[in-house]
């Protein structure tokens, strides 16, 4: 008989590097790739690897997180003892919110209590990856770790992002140090430190006793790679998991996009012919809920488009959801979520336009991301002059402009 193992995804963290796309929600509940969200990637990732006892840990702006979840995730039989279910702040063990991931997990210890299971999976609800967690789990049991986490090599100087590692011949943690100002590199590797991918796995035993410990340290932030890991290196076995990539590319595909600038990048690497992130793997299938809407709709052919961008509605190297109505207008290496229309000899290139927005006749759109129910006037031009977005959007360091949700533009 195999390990039973309980899911816990952390998906209530603000993102406030993301504003304003997390203006008005959570960011696991971001759409990303026209039909999906952030959340969904994880999700995947445990049914693929037959994990269907999954806990979302849900707090900040999470209504359209819960919508989602509920009317996309909600297929699995509780009959059967499979479930995703949704667990916002109940302060059954405290009477505050979540104040770290470990709090986060700890205010949720009678869920694990009443499911108990042999390792408890602590997961981050909006990182773009595809993992078996099977696999993982199956190492951390043959190893004899208590706890072990998921490690991935990442350029030195990314590396300040993440907790950042130090591993013994046998792969056993030395040192975890989150977020450190000069990382360690990896030995014989000076450019490449071994960082974490906010994965565990733990024992569960191990897991409640240290959250109860926790709970109980008034120095403590509460959280899993500044407080729990660091302390439990030095007390019980904590192992490293080398991240076994199932996008089954020549590169490891890890995004952690925190960023509008990394949002946007992980977004441009599905749209090129061979694309990095692979969407269209049928042996590891990203689900996700869509509503019901008439196919894509491309209209006003022009017989002369092969040789000028005329009066015709086209899509290259681009992502097109149902719904979506180009009437016209022409959109290159870019995403349309549902229902998005593109009036006629309107253009847009390397952006991200979400559900409902509309661009008017004779638009410019560049490097843009056009938040959800946007109409923008014709002749509207947006992401070609970066000082004159910056009056009125939001510009990355990167120059990606961001328009808010229902933005309305001045008459």
């Amino acid at each position: 008989m195999g390990t039973s193992t309980l899911a816990m995804i952390l998906a209530g963290g603000v993102g406030k590097r993301l504003f304003p796309l997390t203006r008005d929600r959570v960011k696991p509940a971001v759409p990303f790739g026209g039909i999906y969200r952030l959340v969904d990637f994880v999700l995947s990732n445990c049914l693929n690897s037959q994990i269907r006892r999954i806990c979302v840990l849900t707090q900040y702006k999470s209504l359209s997180l819960e919508r989602h979840l509920r009317y996309g995730w909600s297929f699995l039989p509780y009959t059967l003892g499979e479930f995703v279910q949704i667990l916002p702040p109940q302060q059954r063990v405290d009477s505050s919110w979540y104040s770290g991931t470990a709090d986060a997990v700890y205010q949720n210890i009678y869920s694990i209590e009443q499911t108990r299971p042999d390792t408890v999976l602590i997961l981050a609800g909006d990182h773009i990856y595809k993992m078996n967690y099977r696999l993982m789990i199956e190492a951390h049991v043959a190893s004899g770790a208590a706890v072990t986490v998921g490690a991935v090599p990442v350029p030195l100087q990314r590396a300040r992002e993440f907790g950042v590692m130090g591993v013994d011949r046998n792969g056993r943690i030395t040192r975890f140090t989150e977020k450190p100002r000069h990382p360690d590199p990896m030995p014989g590797k000076p450019d490449t430190a071994l960082a974490s991918m906010g994965i565990y796995v733990f024992d569960t035993g191990l897991l409640e006793q240290s959250l109860r410990n926790d709970h109980q340290d008034p120095t403590s932030s509460h959280d899993f790679g500044r407080d729990l890991l660091p302390r439990l290196i030095r007390e019980v076995p904590v192992h490293a998991y080398l991240f076994v990539d199932e996008n089954r590319k020549q590169e490891l595909y890890w995004r952690d996009v925190g960023t509008i600038d990394a949002y946007w990048e992980a977004s441009m690497d599905l749209v090129a012919v061979d694309p990095v992130f692979n969407l269209y793997d049928s042996d590891w299938p990203i689900r996700t809920y869509t509503e019901a809407a008439p196919p894509a709709k491309f209209v006003f052919a022009d017989l002369q488009c092969r040789t000028r961008m005329g009066r015709a509605g086209l899509a290259m190297d681009s992502l097109v959801c149902n719904g979506d109505i180009l009437a016209g207008g022409q959109v290159i290496r870019s995403i349309l979520s549902p229902r998005v229309r593109v009036e006629e000899e309107a253009r847009v290139e390397e952006s991200i336009l979400f559900e409902g927005v509309t661009v008017g006749a004779g638009c410019r759109l560049r490097r843009v991301i056009v938040d959800k129910e946007v109409a923008i006037p014709a002749g509207t031009r947006i992401g070609l002059d970066r000082k004159a977005d910056r009056r009125r959007f939001t510009v990355s360091d990167g120059g990606i402009t961001v328009v808010s949700r229902r933005y309305h533009f001045a008459g």
